[in-house]
């Protein structure tokens, strides 16, 4: 995509907050100086009096109006500047979720003189004006994103500040070196002791790499993990899968080989998301569908974040498990043994493995578990992760220069700028460095999740009042402000006009 430059914030803009479909509560909001002129055009008070002079922080019940004609019931809340979340006056009108109130709400107030906005274009502003760093304004859209509840968890740290407050932690460590270091180059024979200068260069890597550490962790709390499940025909996969997920998914059959094609199915375990697969069962076949699926199965395995071997406990080992596990065993594989309230001649013996019974489901909570402890390693004790790969990519950079003015040794000038490039590095993350507009562009374009109001090219309905005042033969001229007859305003930022918030 071309790049563009940002829009501007100096205008109002509106778009609907809420998701699309049916609900009871639909809402679109203004941002920017106009917002409380453009929600009087379209909002009448109960109670009369104007919008326009509601205080900051009160609501106001009344009727969204197209000239004489009712629209909807509404409440307006206001929001004065700097204290709303964009830091511009802001007003929310909540109206009933029809899909059909909003379209013609937002249409109202396009006519009104509001622009839509763009992606993630509330959460711009915030960021733009200084409500929030950069961090926190990508926190926003990991908040909205979240699938699973420690997902959920990171990304409100982030929007409280949890990172941005490590990040100054590390900065401040940084800073420290540097002003010693700065000291010698004005005195150079006076030197830099080791506890100015090289402690806290490694206390900072230390916290650099803590981070670094959570960021497969955080990899899978948003993109979701995925787990094959494993073994030899008839041991149970599929009746595993069902268990896990608690309701049939897969088909169960005491015939061997039933499963000749994988089938995934989405689930949540402690928090974590993750898709699971049943596989094809493993062994030697001559039928072709049969070994088509088995090659599928290896393949899958080898792509799995982790694996499930399934081995049934009814049975003695066979050569075939036996083969399994020396193909499958070591990291990121863990061995269950299925049908464990069968076993009349003991279990089978494998160091490690969970026992559990996927007809009585016994043992499924120990084995979820134990999968989330092998997904999330030692992060898992972590109050915080990465989850973000331009942090993970900026805090890579910060180590490396940290390290390389550790590694400089008594090199004065080329430790400052090893450290001038870390702070330069680290700043990326909460913009407290420069950003770039591409950058901006980049990240915000994100937010372009794709709303029922994308791709529109109708222009929106004039006013009735408008409407009326205009000879039938000829086209009604938009007030000041709002986008030309001919489409809406696009955001120069994304390809893709979206009427929604963040």
């Amino acid at each position: 995509m071309a790049f563009v430059p940002l829009p501007s914030t100096d205008d109002t803009i509106c778009a609907i907050a809420t998701a699309p479909g049916r609900g009871a509560i639909g809402i679109v909001r203004l941002s920017g100086p106009a917002s409380h002129a453009v929600a009087a055009a379209v909002f009448s008070p109960m109670r009369g009096g104007s919008l326009a002079q509601l205080a900051s922080g009160r609501t106001a019940f009344g009727k969204i109006v197209d000239g004489d004609e009712l629209v909807d019931e509404a409440v307006a809340l206001s929001f004065r500047a700097p204290n709303s979340y964009t830091g511009q006056d802001l007003v929310e009108l909540q109206t009933h979720g029809g899909a059909a109130v909003l379209r013609r709400t937002l249409d109202l107030c396009l006519a009104a003189g509001a622009r839509l906005a763009g992606p993630g274009e509330f959460t711009l502003r915030a960021y733009l004006g200084g409500r929030i760093d950069l961090a926190q304004a990508e926190a926003v859209l990991e908040l909205v994103d979240a699938q699973g509840e420690s997902a959920r968890r990171n990304a409100a740290l982030g929007l409280s500040g949890e990172l941005s407050r490590r990040l100054a932690e590390v900065q401040d460590r940084i800073l420290s070196a540097y002003a010693a270091l700065q000291a010698t180059i004005d005195y150079p024979e006076e030197g830099v002791p080791d506890a100015q200068l090289g402690e806290p260069l490694r206390e900072a890597a230390g916290l650099i790499r803590g981070l670094l550490e959570t960021a497969d962790a955080g990899r899978l709390s948003r993109e979701g993990a995925r787990l094959a499940i494993l073994g030899r025909p008839n041991v149970g996969k599929s009746s595993l899968l069902n268990a896990l997920l608690g309701y049939q998914r897969s088909i169960v059959s005491a015939t061997p080989g039933t499963t000749r094609d994988y089938l995934e199915a989405p689930l949540t375990i402690d928090g974590v998301p993750v898709t699971a697969v049943d596989t094809a069962g493993i062994r030697r076949t001559d039928d072709l569908i049969e070994a088509h699926g088995v090659s599928s199965a290896k393949q899958l395995a080898e792509l799995a974040d982790m694996r499930l071997l399934v081995l049934d406990g009814s049975q003695s080992l066979s050569e075939e498990d036996t083969e399994l596990l020396a193909m499958f065993s070591g990291p990121r594989s863990l061995v269950v043994i299925n049908k464990s309230d069968l076993a009349e001649d003991g279990l089978p013996v494998v160091a490690d493995a969970v026992l559990v019974s996927a007809l009585t489901g016994a043992g499924l909570g120990k084995l979820r578990r134990r999968v989330v402890e092998e997904l999330l390693g030692s992060a898992q004790s972590s109050e915080l992760w990465i989850t973000n790969e331009r942090h993970a990519e900026a805090l890579s950079k910060t180590l490396g220069y940290v390290e390389s003015a550790l590694a400089a040794g008594g090199t004065s000038d080329m430790v400052a700028l090893e450290l001038q490039d870390a702070m330069l590095a680290l700043g990326q993350v909460t913009g407290r460095s420069e950003v770039s507009e591409e950058t901006l562009a980049e990240i915000f374009a994100r937010f372009c999740v794709g709303k029922w109001w994308r791709g529109r090219t109708r222009p929106p309905r004039a006013p009735q009042q408008a409407r009326a005042a205009t000879p039938p033969t000829e086209a009604p001229n938009p007030p000041s402000g709002s986008p030309s007859s001919a489409a809406p305003s696009r955001p120069t930022y994304c390809p893709q006009a979206v009427a929604t918030a963040p």
